[in-house]
């Protein structure tokens, strides 16, 4: 979906395939066909916006082969839908059982994730519509916490520079500007915003910059305004931003919102939950943890990571943070210039709601994208952007 900014530009939204699990090729192809696709229809545009992930064995597929990359090219066409975008933060098994920690791994210590990304970078200089010529992808925050040193931090360093000296010559190349963002998360090295700014000037390239979740930004109890004016003063690049919102209790020592909480706490994704109190930010690394004893502090509201959809707040005693997104979207694109210019729903955890909460057939599914997709829209228009056919 494309939208003019009143300053002239074109804003992109999209929503992201990882929450279609494929590992493959041929995985992603049955994608389009049996998702993206069927939203495109609901919503009755000639063309979606999807922002792709490619596991590790996609990836290589595409780059390694010109024809299936021109084959995908040619059936995003067909299907209706663009890819300006991509989701390069889950290496493989994004669809697993149980992925929790593993989603960190490799990071930007391992040359895997340089490999990875660069593969990224070329796939997606040749999937922009031939009108596009500025992509982003979004990646792993450095590091999970725990691996990090400061031998590591210069390594990951080092593998930034070299990623964004191939996206120069990526662009002399095929004339395709590809940008990539690291995404800021709790229980990483890069936990907040402002985690990101010091190394993110390290690295010194207007090529590397920031993708900012909606969601994640909630999560760390991060004002958007005070983030989003940090980072411009930093003259750090905001590539993208993924619209979501986390599961947020107001009165977390209540009984009743103990067990209403315990209905998220699922097995397959991490979900860190934070509080704010005087003396600063507390959590943990998932929802369990926070919820046995006295983990967390509970005299002041709770907010997990969880990805809950963005049209459907959870029944109370819980809701969501869409006023933060709301907020963080004011202010990335309702300004006289838009501060990025590619915007993506990403809510993955749709299998992993309760199992009342759980779309039942893939129409349902395709039906609550195409509500979230809605939403979007309709924030975007109520900030003075113009629909695009």
């Amino acid at each position: 979906m494309r939208f003019r900014h009143p300053d002239g530009s074109t804003v992109h939204l999209a929503y992201c395939t990882n929450v279609h699990p494929a590992e493959t090729l041929d995985g992603v192809l049955a994608q389009l066909r049996d998702h993206c696709e069927p939203v495109r229809r609901r919503l009755g545009r000639d063309r979606l916006g999807i922002g792709l992930w490619l596991a590790k064995d996609a990836a290589h597929a595409l780059v390694s082969d010109p024809s299936a990359l021109r084959g995908l090219r040619t059936e995003l066409d067909r299907r209706g839908l663009e890819v300006v975008t991509l989701n390069g933060f889950p290496y493989e098994g994004f669809g697993a059982e149980e992925v929790k920690y593993r989603v960190y791994k490799p990071d930007w210590a391992d040359p895997e994730r340089l490999d990875h990304t660069t593969a990224l970078a070329r796939v997606l200089a040749g999937l922009l519509p031939d009108d596009v010529t500025q992509g982003s992808i979004s990646t792993l925050p450095l590091a999970w916490r725990t691996r990090y040193d400061d031998g590591r931090a210069e390594t990951a360093r080092t593998a930034l520079i070299t990623l964004a000296e191939r996206l120069d010559a990526l662009q002399e190349l095929t004339g395709r500007d590809v940008r990539v963002g690291l995404e800021p998360e709790p229980g990483c090295t890069v936990e907040t915003t402002a985690d990101a700014i010091a190394p993110l000037t390290a690295v010194g390239h207007d090529r590397i910059g920031i993708c900012i979740d909606t969601c994640h930004l909630a999560t760390s109890f991060e004002d958007p305004h005070t983030a989003l004016d940090a980072l411009a003063e930093a003259r750090l690049p905001v590539v993208k931003s993924q619209l979501s919102a986390a599961l947020h209790a107001e009165h977390p020592h209540l009984p009743e919102v103990r067990e209403a909480l315990a209905s998220f706490d699922e097995p397959r994704f991490l979900h860190q939950t934070r509080t704010a109190t005087a003396a600063g930010l507390r959590g943990t690394d998932d929802l369990g943890e926070a919820l046995k004893g006295e983990a967390l502090p509970d005299a002041s509201p709770w907010r997990a990571h969880f990805h809950v959809p963005l049209h459907a707040a959870p029944a109370a005693p819980l809701t969501s943070t869409l006023p933060v997104l709301k907020a963080a979207l004011t202010q990335l694109v309702g300004g006289p210039h838009p501060l990025t210019r590619h915007l993506e729903v990403e809510t993955y955890t749709w299998q992993a709601l309760p199992a009342e909460l759980r779309p039942r057939a893939r129409s349902q599914l395709a039906d609550g994208i195409a509500a979230e997709l809605t939403l979007a829209r309709d924030l975007l228009t109520d900030l003075g952007l113009k629909e695009l056919p």
